[in-house]
């Protein structure tokens, strides 16, 4: 077994994917992720927990599943790596394709994850054994969590992945 799985590595919260359903279950679907089919991940789309507020009925809430074998486009919500398989939890509300707002693990503050936002995702791993952590970041809430005197890492924390 490898240490750490890196294929799902590729995929972050706030990424636009295509996906296809493969079943219906009571709470929503199982999909698989075009391009990811044989990585080993577990992605669904919990439709109870993004539609039930907003339906009036449970035939109205399993009107919006859609059909076995449909492709969709989604967005990446959550990923846990802590043990295998990866599980990958989609968003198809509308509001979420087009910019997915969370919260910052560091301030509970609300951030956009999809591109232009300010966030940073963090992949923590131990150097002792498999499995990672997602951490979902302001850019300013990461830079006030490294010590004042390492400025480099700092800066960085600011700067990564804007263009310069």
């Amino acid at each position: 077994m490898e240490r750490f799985e890196t294929e799902s590595l590729a995929l972050i919260p706030g990424q636009n994917v295509r996906a296809r359903i493969l079943s219906h279950h009571p709470w929503g679907v199982i999909v698989e992720i075009a391009g990811y089919e044989e990585a080993g991940l577990s992605p669904s789309i919990d439709m109870i927990e993004q539609f039930s507020r907003t339906t009036s009925s449970h035939d109205e809430l399993l009107a919006l599943f859609p059909p076995i074998g449909s492709q969709i486009d989604a967005v990446i919500e959550q990923i846990h790596r802590s043990h295998p398989p990866v599980s990958v939890r989609l968003s198809i509300r509308p509001a979420d394709l087009e910019s997915l707002a969370w919260r910052c693990d560091f301030c509970g503050e609300p951030i956009t994850l999809s591109p232009g936002g300010d966030v940073l995702v963090l992949d923590s791993r131990s150097n002792d054994g498999p499995g990672s952590h997602t951490i979902i970041s302001h850019r300013h809430c990461l830079a006030e969590q490294i010590r004042p005197e390492n400025t480099g890492e700092r800066a960085r924390a600011l700067k990564i992945g804007k263009m310069c």
